[in-house]
């Protein structure tokens, strides 16, 4: 067959160039010349040492013109970055030492003034010869692949440097030869290798400095087989979600497998080695939790190399819950039937929980044998408050997932605690780094013996409308202390209970404040005075939680008064020691404050550390004696004229001086008796109305409310009354609007001829006082009486006050109706003979 000798011959043709390959690449610092020169076509230049150098070597350079006689003035020089000699000769030369690694070129220049002509020049390289190769290494990645060898050059050489790898079989050698592009270290392929030899790789390396090799490196190609990373797959046991099994898939030759995983984010690997070639079964994984598994595998269990790891993340299902919850509670009555029971407990931990807990189950069954049966109530807190009759219950607390339900939590609640004593001496200490040192003696006098301790700790509520995170350790009844450190945080007041356990049962709690470490607050209180007699009641809400820096040991109240240059005076008041942590209005009264002074109040807040900047100010001033006096005064001053006004001599005074003062417009709307058409006849007839006359005696005076129009005064012949009759003047409830009725009875003694009397009195007082001009009731003239008529010779007399029908100075309210008066129809009529008006005769 013809590749029977292709195949020979073409080995034979590699193994001989590459053994040429081999000794043509080897460099000796012996063959290296040592000098060097540099010819021109201006003159010629020499080193007394070769191109390449180590570093710290003296060079001689000269430098010969082929014009032995410079131009005019000119001079020779050799020059190393612009610096050198110079000479007024056709030849140079100088020596430098050369110190710096690298590339360093010597010129020779003509200078003519400030004019350089460049003549000839040379390069000296100044390096390191190669160090020994080191960390020499070959892989095959895979059963088909090409070995790679890899090594370290060690320093840099800065000059030309050859690296060749030597491979040999035992009978036979091949270099494979690799310039440097890359300084720090080297790489080479190599050709396909069988699994049955032994063979050995040197790196040389060779410059015109020196030379090195590495050590020898001997395998066989299962030593350095890396099989590719396998591909595998995990399974989770549907009985169990803490088991599964993994498959994978590798190459045929690998027999040998590794497994390692980790829960996320856990940095830390569990590792499991198998010598099974397909499958692993794993046991013991957390339920509900998210793992990384990764798989490496080799050809032999003793020799090769491990694949790169394959990478699987996924999270394993949930199991039922395993833990039961810490479980604690407080009891309060409210009355005398009813009691408040508050239920906490914490949540389970991942390992306990199983999985993500969907909520809590919680059961109340009454101690009592005729009680309701047992009641469930479900909620998602770790918290739970009812309000029941007042009996012991048993209570359990049951956490759920969606694989089951945990084993319940039970407790035991009792009436009545007092015959189970606090703890003694409870005291808190801060510890710092976010701890408190909780101390305190056993119950005195205790009938049932002590079973444990629980220490129960919370914040203060930032928001007093807020219920605080309880927390809770529960102690063995030989401790006697317990170092806190459970959702601590520095700066911050924490209130601290602490009870005996008496056979399950809960006894009474004492109390104290803590904080592992305090600073002064950040801020004051509000400020809010009221003044109160001869004094102010200061009161203020409390510093915020968050800006107290820790526990308020005490406030200190300000005062000080406007233009003062003494010190503020301050008043300590303590922080009250009980166990309410809520913030809570604080107050204090300060008395004999001076009135009409002002004052400025401030109150600031203490902790441990210090005290703290003041709050809001408030000034204020206390009302003035003067005001005092004035409020007496005017008391005194109505109470005064209330006294006088009750004397009717006094009253009488007030009553005209008012009427005085009276506007003039309220009389405007009352008629004038003095415009009346009878009134004036009357006037102009005074002399001869000296007997009697039977005009004046009217059988009917009418009083009636017309439209608001202008009307004139009439004077109406009246009709004859019968005799007997007498005039009345009426009022809002008789027959008429104000009329003045007719009685029918006969007239008694001293009655008669008094309306004409009445009109002259009324006449005679509106003759002497001023006559206002009316608003809206008119006169147009004084009516003529009728031709033929008379004066009547008598005239009854009416029976009625005169101030009730038209006093001096009229005021409206004393009217007995409403309307316009006009005097149009009234009518007069007399049964006797009418005395003179304004005689002055007796009625």
């Amino acid at each position: 067959m013809p590749f029977a000798w292709i195949v020979p011959s073409a080995l034979w043709l590699l193994m001989h160039f590459t053994a040429e390959a081999c000794r043509r690449g080897i460099m000796t610092s012996s063959k290296a010349a040592r000098g060097s020169a540099e010819i021109c076509g201006k003159g010629n230049m020499t080193a007394s040492t070769a191109r390449a150098i180590p570093c710290g070597t003296n060079v001689t350079l000269s430098c010969h013109l082929r014009d032995l006689r410079p131009p005019g003035r000119c001079r020779v020089g050799i020059f190393l970055n612009d610096s050198g000699v110079r000479s007024r000769g056709p030849s140079v030369s100088r020596t430098f030492l050369v110190n710096t690694h690298g590339r360093h070129t010597f010129t020779c220049k003509t200078v003519c003034g400030d004019t350089k002509s460049l003549v000839c020049g040379i390069d000296i390289k100044c390096g390191n010869p190669p160090d020994e190769p080191g960390n020499v290494s070959c892989i095959q990645t895979g059963m088909d692949g090409h070995p790679l060898c890899t090594w370290d050059k060690g320093r840099l050489t800065y000059i030309d440097t050859m690296y060749v790898i030597r491979l040999s079989n035992g009978t036979h050698e091949w270099c494979f030869s690799e310039e440097s592009l890359n300084e720090t270290f080297g790489s080479l392929a190599l050709s396909r290798l069988n699994f049955d030899s032994n063979y050995t790789v040197v790196v040389s390396a060779s410059n015109k400095l020196g030379n090195a090799s590495s050590q020898p490196l001997t395998f066989m190609l299962i030593d350095i087989v890396k099989p590719h990373p396998p591909d595998f797959s995990v399974e989770f046991d549907s009985s169990s979600a803490t088991n599964c099994t993994f498959y994978w898939h590798s190459e045929a030759q690998a027999q040998h497998c590794r497994l390692r995983y980790r829960p996320l984010p856990r940095h830390s690997w569990s590792t499991v080695e198998t010598f099974s070639s397909d499958q692993f079964h794993l046991h013991g994984l957390e339920p509900d939790t998210a793992y990384e598994f990764q798989v490496s595998c080799k050809i032999h269990p003793e020799r090769g190399l491990w694949s790169d790891w394959s990478t699987n993340q996924t999270r394993t299902p949930e199991a039922e819950p395993r833990g039961t919850v810490d479980l604690w509670y407080r009891q309060q009555d409210v009355g005398s039937q009813q009691q408040n029971i508050s239920l906490f407990w914490k949540a389970l931990s991942k390992s306990e929980a199983g999985g993500r807990i969907l909520g809590y189950t919680v059961t109340f069954e009454a101690l009592e044998q005729q009680s309701p049966p047992t009641e469930s109530h479900h909620t998602t807190q770790t918290s739970y408050s009812r309000l029941t009759p007042r009996r012991g219950y048993r209570i359990t607390v049951t956490a759920q997932n969606s694989r089951g339900r945990s084993p319940p939590a039970s407790t035991l609640t009792h009436l009545g605690i007092q015959d189970l004593p606090p703890p003694q001496q409870v005291s808190a200490v801060a510890m710092g780094n976010s701890s408190i040192l909780v101390s305190w003696n056993p119950p005195l006098r205790s009938a049932v013996p002590v079973s444990g301790y629980v220490v129960e700790w919370a914040e203060t509520p930032r928001n007093p409308h807020l219920e605080p995170q309880h927390t809770w350790a529960k102690l063995p009844p030989s401790n006697l202390s317990a170092v806190i450190a459970e959702h601590i945080k520095d700066y911050t007041c924490y209130q601290i209970h602490v009870c005996a356990l008496y056979q399950g049962r809960a006894g009474q709690a004492a109390s104290v404040r803590g904080y592992s470490s305090a600073q002064a607050p950040s801020a004051g209180p509000q400020v809010f005075p009221t003044p109160r007699g001869s004094g102010v009641l200061v009161s203020w809400e409390e510093i915020p939680a968050a800006q107290r820096g820790g526990c308020i040991t005490g406030y200190r109240v300000y005062l000080r008064s406007e233009g003062s240059q003494r010190r503020p005076q301050a008043y300590a008041v303590p922080a009250g020691p009980g166990p309410g942590p809520g913030p809570g209005p604080g107050s204090l009264y300060l008395p004999d404050l001076r009135p009409g002074l002002l004052y400025e109040l401030w109150v600031t807040g203490s902790t441990a550390a210090g005290e703290g900047p003041r709050g809001s100010s408030a000034r204020l001033r206390l009302p003035a004696a003067e005001g005092w006096m004035t409020l007496v005064l005017t008391c005194s001053f109505f109470v005064f004229s209330a006294c006088v006004c009750s004397l009717p001599p006094a009253r009488k005074v007030l009553h005209s001086l008012l009427s005085a003062l009276l506007p003039q417009w309220q009389s405007k709307a009352i008629p004038d008796p003095a415009n009346a058409t009878w009134a004036k006849s009357f006037m102009a007839t005074k002399g001869e109305l000296s007997s009697p006359s039977s005009l004046f005696l009217p059988s009917t005076v009418g009083f009636e409310e017309p439209e608001p129009t202008p009307v004139e005064d009439a004077f109406v012949p009246p009709e004859p009354p019968g005799l007997g009759d007498k005039l009345l003047v009426g009022s809002a409830g008789s027959s008429g609007h104000g009329d003045w009725a007719p009685e029918s009875p006969g007239p008694e003694p001293g009655d008669e001829q008094q309306l004409p009397e009445l009109y002259q009195r009324l006449v005679v007082e509106a003759m002497e006082l001023p006559q206002p001009e009316p608003g809206y009731i008119s006169s147009p003239g004084p009516a003529e009486l009728p031709p033929g008529t008379e004066p009547a010779g008598e005239r009854p007399e009416l029976q009625c006050h005169p101030l009730s029908l038209f006093p001096a100075t009229f005021v409206p309210p004393a009217l007995c109706c409403e309307g316009n008066l006009t005097l149009d129809r009234v009518k007069l009529s007399c049964s006797s003979s009418p005395r003179g008006v304004g005689d002055g005769s007796p009625a």
